[in-house]
């Protein structure tokens, strides 16, 4: 049960028609820009990023098998599941036959409440990834994007299911992040971490993280993973150069308050590269108001002058 996570797993959006219809065409010709990157451990469709929660089925099918057409084989292809437990063991399995690397697994709104109901939230996640005995990622996620927040006790019963290999941390909550680090070390075997925090991306890796999975990875996707490459060779002035100078103000506009607009400021910014065609999202979603996007504009263009300067 392998799946090396030590690096930079984009969460990709999802391409759609003015009209909020799923663009296939778009989505295909995303892939192949996106999958143009070297160094990519894998990537993860129909994420929160990628509007999955907000899909049809069929439509939710369809992505995935254009990213898995796409792919090849050559980058392993992630895929969000969520909704009640029959649900979520349905969307795994398809996903499993369809050819996914492996599955990420969204917390349950009726999860939230104190106190926790660890039994409950353990047997949800047991029977998904018993479904199919790929291998899976929990997802720990910040309320303010719907997501729960786990209990030492809950993640260490969520840790000892056989086909468990990794934990998605985005709280956006450094002390939660780290303690949620400490607790994973009392685990018998190791579980890869990988950071959900577009707000602190580099220091998730100074904190513990082995990779991310991360909406933001969609963008400045080459600087990135440099800045992830020099940080595992240890050069960390090198690393945090390029976050100081590229990645930390652009991803300070794309995950502005509130939070839950990031989706859409991703489709502007990739609109702005020349990537989309548009910026439209599933309702209830709404694309970025003017003023939006002329911080948008600027941001992407800050960033690509940036990255030049210091190609140079």
């Amino acid at each position: 049960m392998e799946l090396d996570l030590a690096g930079l797993i984009p969460a990709v959006v999802t391409p759609m028609h003015t009209d909020g219809r799923v663009d296939d065409e778009g989505v295909r010709n995303y892939a192949r820009w996106m999958l143009g990157f070297e160094g990519l451990k894998a990537v993860a469709v129909n994420m929160d990023t990628g509007e999955g929660p907000s899909l049809f089925a069929h439509e939710q099918r369809r992505v995935l098998q254009i990213w898995l057409e796409e792919s090849g084989g050559r980058v392993p292809v992630l895929v969000g599941v969520g909704g009640h437990t029959d649900l979520a063991c349905d969307m795994a399995r398809d996903a499993m036959h369809a050819g996914v690397s492996g599955i990420v697994i969204f917390p349950h709104p009726v999860f939230v409440g104190e106190p926790q109901d660890s039994e409950m939230i353990y047997a949800h996640h047991a029977a998904i990834a018993e479904s199919t005995g790929l291998p899976t990622v929990i997802f720990q996620l910040q309320p303010t994007l719907g997501g729960v927040l786990f209990s030492r006790e809950t993640l260490l019963k969520l840790a000892s299911i056989p086909n468990v290999v990794a934990i998605k941390e985005a709280s956006f909550d450094a002390v939660r992040f780290v303690d949620t680090v400490r607790t994973l070390q009392d685990v018998p075997r190791r579980l890869q971490i990988v950071t959900g925090n577009d707000n602190f991306i580099l220091e998730s890796f100074m904190l513990g993280a082995d990779g991310a999975l991360i909406g933001f990875g969609t963008l400045a996707v080459a600087e990135q993973n440099e800045m992830i490459r020099r940080h595992q060779d240890g050069d960390l002035a090198g690393a945090r150069r390029i976050y100081d100078e590229v990645v930390q103000p652009y991803v300070s506009t794309i995950f502005a308050a509130p939070v839950r607009n990031y989706r859409a400021r991703t489709k502007q910014a990739l609109l702005e590269l020349g990537v989309l065609q548009n910026a439209a999202v599933r309702r209830p979603l709404v694309e970025p108001d003017e003023d939006d996007k002329l911080r948008i504009r600027e941001a992407v263009r800050n960033a690509t002058a940036a990255s030049k300067a210091a190609a140079a």
